[in-house]
Order: C-alpha cells, then structure tokens, then sequence
C-alpha cells in the first residue's frame, strides 16, 4: 500500500517577519517557519517536548500556511511507529532540541527522508543561518522560541491552562493510540481478504476467458460463479474485470516475485515439523486443563495452521493462550516445545506479521526467547527453529530487527537484541543442532537489506538504527571468530563466512580491526570450496 506524505509549512510570526525583517536584519525574510509531517492520517512533530503528534491542523498555530506533498511512502504504519520510537528515545528526544541547529524543520527532513526519501524546501533549512548571522540574533532566538511554544495541540493548551494533568492522562493516551493502532490492523486484516478473494475470483475469470476462446463449454459451477460472484463494484456500477485490470493484476504478482528472487534467499526449515501431528500430540498434552477461552484458542490455531485459514481466525487474545502454554510451570515441558514448533511453522506463513503485532504490549514472544540460555535443550532448539523460520517473510523478518525498546526481569531489551541473543548463543552452543541453526540465523540476518545496504543505512539518523546494526555486526562477529575456532562443517563455515563478507562491509572499520586482532584468519580456511575462497577474497579487499 501507498500513503501520502505532505508537509505542513506554518510561519510562527503570522506575516510578521516579511513586514519588519528588511529593518531589523537588511533583508527580507519570508516567515519564521515551523514545519511537521502529516501521514497516516496524523500530524508529527518535533520540538523542546520532543516528538509529539495530533490530529492535522490541531494545534495553535491553526491551518498551515502551505501544504506540500512530498510523496508516497510504502512504509507500513507498525514500522513507522517503531521507527518514530527509535527517533524519540535517541537523536529527537526533548533533551536534543534546539531551536537553531536541531529543530522542527530538522525532523521533518529527517522522517521525509525515510517515508519517501524527499527533502524538504531548502528555503526553510537554510533559515537558521540567516538568523544567525545577523547582528540581533540573541534577540530574535528569544523571540523564536516563545513562539515556538505556540506549536502545541489546542487541546493540551487548554487543558494545562484550566488544571493540573491527571494522573490518568497518560494511560488514555495510551488507550487512544492502542485504539487506533487496532483499528489499522483490523482495516488491514480486511483488506488482505479482500485482495486475496478478488485474486481468487480473477483467476476463475480467465479460466472462463480461456474455456470460451478454445470454443469449449463453461462449467455448472463457473457459470454460477459468473452470475454471482465473479464481479467487481465500482461506484455502485457492477462490472466484469477487464483484460487491462487482468493484465495489471499478472504484473503486480510477477514484481512481488522479482523481489524475492532479487534478495539473498533466506536459510528456513519447512519440512522439518508435522504440524498435524505436533498439534495433535498438543492438544493430547493439555486436554482437560484449559478454559473455555483457552479451548476457543485451540480451534482458532487448528483453523490457522491445518485448516490454511488467514491469520484473522486467531483472536485478539490468541498470545494471551500462547503466553499461558509457555509460561504455566505446571504445564509440562513438551507443551512448551511442541508450541514453539507449531509457531515456527506458523513464521512461515505470509500473514503472520498481523499475529506478531498483536504482541506489542506484553512481548510473549521474545521475552520467551530472551530467556534461551535459562532453557532445555528441547526449548532451546524449538526457538531457534523459529528464529530462522522467522526470515521467511520480509515482514516478519523486520519485526525481528525492531529497536523500540521494553524492561524485562530489569534489563532492557528489544526484538533485535533478542534475536541477537538467540543467534550468538546458538552458534556457540556445544549442540550441534543449535550451531546449525545459529549458522542460519546469522546468515539471515547479514542478508537482511538494513544491514548490507549503506544507502538505507544512510537513511537513519545517527545514533539510531545505524548505530544499533553497526553494534550487532561487531557482537555478532566476535561470535563467528570464535565459532571458526571448532572447525565448523562446510556449509555451516560458508554460512558464516558470507555473514563476516557482509559485516566487513557493515562496519568496515571495527569489523576488520577485529579479525585482525582477535583471528583466526579467514585465510586459514582456504582451500575447503570454491565458494568459501571467493567470500575469504571479498573479506581479504577489507582486511589488511
């Protein structure tokens, strides 16, 4: 999907500025101008609050002077969100603004850049320069940022100038967001239906199309279809899809294809769990110990994974199920097992993003998961199987790298540091089978577009996702220089070797600083395969 992004111009002096600014500086200056972005149906932010967001034209500074669409961005709203988070607890916190180098305008560059990859107007960059060179800059810094304050939401104006902030501010704000974020969803659940029925009733239309070219006779149940569903409404007007709307519905599949052929395949495991028969032993093991909520969520996950329904047949409270089944000490230990392998299968269905982000509050999963060095063998080996199953997808393979960070047992943590976590001790256990899936998981990870594209990278604001991928490539290669000490099988070592080509080029100061120091040489590996001497010559052009 596609959402527009415009940005909201205000001049925060009313037309002043243009009336006295020839007498005070010698020049003409337009406006004194504050800026914010407006996408997915909000307005954002940044100021000496940090980041903030209304609803479009709410605050007191009124309608904008100027609107202007910068683009559309293909950017999901979750990891919008996710992104925002990043933003507001690093290089945009309240704490960091300033009113000339780091202000409104600098965010709105800053999030331009990464819906769309725009820039905003360089008239309005350029405008703190002019400020500063003038000899009333002291002044007009004051000036500016009294009224900079204006840049509020009316509603917070008004209600700070009547009483003092209830203590139960903050958790409707958090209900209101929570309300919206859902209500996204949903509509998104909604529309993948509607996109994969629309598919499927396509696909029936040129079967039709091609029976009555050949001269045969249409099907009893084809011409049923033809009469009933095969349609399509468009302005109340009910219409048979044209060869053009055909036509573009092959090309749009064959794009999503190309895609996926163009980045490096992911290393998953599809066929290594019945899940018939690992749901069956399942419901064998808990019968009789559930509530009647909990027995709802049995179906509901029969329906997903054995009856192929979409991820709409699991209800809002589905984690609160998995969450008992992985938590409940009374429970025995192959419940825990046997669900984590149900939920690694579950990775590699098209549309379990929509379940993972039903975890966004209480983190299930990965707390689950950030405990894996605490676990059985059995448990260890079911999350790591779902860990690289996870790469399967491009979306849930994003989830996997979210920055925002939660508390858990006192620590902080968050997804990418989880999957960090998982993939290091797997590769260092003493069990061969978690090695083989550490392999995987790291290799998956070196693969992902954030990590080997500096141009993406560039993208983020320093401080943030840059700084966090950089971190991961250097834990995650100190782990793969002390894995080549056992020797690894080849296709474990070439796994590894492709990630050290891809870190090499991730950070590529800190990186080959540490081969170096701490070794072995990837050289020494020379001579296992042709495909592993061609990595140790990429890796060799960086390490010196």
């Amino acid at each position: 999907m596609s959402t527009k992004v415009q940005l909201y111009i205000y001049d925060l002096s009313g037309g002043m500025a243009s009336r006295i600014s020839p007498m005070l500086l010698g020049k003409k200056i337009d406006g004194i101008w504050h800026t914010s972005i407006v996408v997915f149906g909000r307005e954002y932010f940044f100021g000496s609050r940090g980041v903030e967001s209304c609803n479009p034209g709410s605050t007191a500074l009124g309608q904008p002077l100027k609107v202007e669409n910068l683009g559309e961005t293909q950017v999901p709203y979750f990891i919008f969100i996710d992104y925002l988070n990043g933003l507001s607890e690093s290089s945009f916190a309240g704490h960091t603004y300033n009113l000339l180098n780091h202000n409104c305008n600098n965010f709105s560059q800053e999030i331009a850049q990464f819906l769309c990859a725009a820039s905003i107007p360089k008239y309005i960059l350029d405008l703190p320069n002019e400020v500063l060179n003038s000899s009333l800059s002291g002044a007009l810094v004051s000036l500016v940022a009294q009224l900079e304050n204006s840049a509020r939401p009316i509603a917070e104006e008004q209600a700070n100038s009547k009483k003092e902030p209830s203590p139960d501010l903050e958790q409707l704000n958090s209900q209101i967001e929570e309300a919206r974020y859902n209500s996204f969803i949903l509509e998104q659940r909604r529309k993948t239906l509607r996109e994969k029925l629309a598919k499927k009733e396509r696909k029936k239309e040129k079967k039709r199309r091609k029976i009555i070219q050949e001269g045969g006779d249409i099907p009893a149940d084809l011409k049923e279809d033809y009469r009933m569903a095969d349609t399509e409404t468009l302005n109340g007007a009910t219409q048979l899809p044209s060869d053009e709307a055909i036509a573009m519905e092959e090309e749009e599949r064959k794009e999503e294809e190309a895609k996926k052929k163009a980045r490096d395949p992911p290393i998953v495991y599809k066929d290594l769990i019945d899940v018939k028969a690992e749901f069956d032993a399942l419901i064998g093991l808990i019968d009789g110990k559930l509530t009647p909520e909990e027995q709802r969520a049995t179906e509901e996950l029969h329906q997903y994974m054995i009856g192929d329904e979409g991820s709409w047949a699991l209800s809002d409270g589905f984690l609160d199920f998995v969450g008992r089944l992985l938590n409940d000490k009374q429970l025995s230990l192959e419940v825990r097992v046997r669900t984590m392998n149900i939920l690694a299968m579950a990775a590699l269905k098209d549309d379990v993003i929509l379940v993972l982000h039903q975890d966004r509050k209480d983190h299930v999963l990965m707390n689950y998961a950030f405990e894996i060095d605490r676990l059985s063998p059995e448990e260890q080996e079911a999350i790591a199987l779902f860990m690289t199953n996870m790469f399967e997808n491009l979306s849930s393979s994003e989830w996997l790298l979210y920055i925002s960070e939660w508390t858990y047992n006192n620590q902080q943590t968050s997804n990418i540091r989880v999957t960090t976590k998982v993939a290091v001790h797997c590769l260092l256990s003493d069990m061969p089978s978690l090695q083989e899936r550490g392999s995987a998981i790291i290799h998956n990870l070196a693969c992902k577009e954030k990590f080997r594209n500096f141009r993406i990278r560039q993208c983020f604001p320093k401080g943030s996702l840059s700084k966090v991928f950089d971190d991961v490539a250097v834990e995650l290669t100190m782990a793969l220089l002390q894995y080549f000490n056992s020797k690894p099988q080849e296709e474990q070592l070439f796994r590894c070797m492709k990630a050290l080509a891809k870190f090499v080029q991730v950070s590529s100061q800190e990186v080959p600083q540490l081969i170096q120091m701490i070794g072995p040489d990837p050289k020494s590996f020379r001579g296992t395969s042709e495909r592993i001497d061609n990595l140790i010559d990429q890796i060799s052009t960086k390490v010196r």
